[in-house]
């Protein structure tokens, strides 16, 4: 069974395309426009083994916020795409990944309901150019879109780039988790309700 999606959004602000295996070798292209972000997704694709290409252009000319915003919803509806009905998911993910001196958890449960819980402190308001605020509605967009409830919480670090980037790999390995197959209940959906 593939687990692809592939998913594109056109506005008056951006446009998207995202394509996505989230049984993948961790293979990407990115190119959003704004570099840091590119080498964010990067490293979430690597460490979560997602084959993941995105496409974006946004009116950057204004700022980064839309192209971010979009990005992340996109990403959260490729996701819930690949994972349809969710038979044989895990549910469940969590991780605790550090970049040097930063430690960061992430625990995450695949569970139809759209919660941030976002603990995360960055001691510089911008790296180079980009406004590191716009991280939060990056994940703000992504659990609403693909109904997925998300705890981020930084342990320790003084680095923000080193955060940043613990936060990503961090996410990474625990979708990878919470979206793997047990086979143990291959038809089944990981829930006392029956649906998720």
């Amino acid at each position: 069974m593939e687990r692809t999606s592939t998913v594109k959004r056109e506005t008056k602000e951006t446009s998207i395309n995202i394509s996505l295996d989230i049984d993948g070798k961790g293979l990407s292209k990115i190119d959003t426009g704004i570099p840091f972000l590119d080498h964010m997704l990067e490293l979430f694709a690597k460490h979560g083994l997602f084959d993941l290409t995105i496409e974006a252009r946004g009116n950057l000319h204004i700022d980064a916020h839309h192209t971010i915003e979009d990005v992340g919803i996109c990403l959260g509806q490729a996701f819930r795409q690949c994972l349809g009905d969710k038979k044989g998911i895990r549910r469940f993910g969590f991780s605790i990944v550090p970049m040097d001196e930063a430690l960061v958890l992430t625990s995450l449960d695949i569970s139809g309901r759209s919660r941030l819980f976002y603990d995360v402190e960055l001691p510089m308001e911008a790296i180079g150019n980009f406004d590191v605020s716009l991280i939060h509605e990056f994940f703000h967009a992504f659990v609403n879109h693909s109904a997925i409830t998300l705890h981020i919480k930084v342990l320790f670090g003084k680095n923000t780039h080193h955060i940043i980037e613990a936060i990503f790999k961090s996410l990474g390995t625990a979708l990878d988790m919470a979206t793997a197959i047990d086979p143990r209940r291959m038809e089944e959906v990981p829930s006392t309700k029956g649906q998720l």
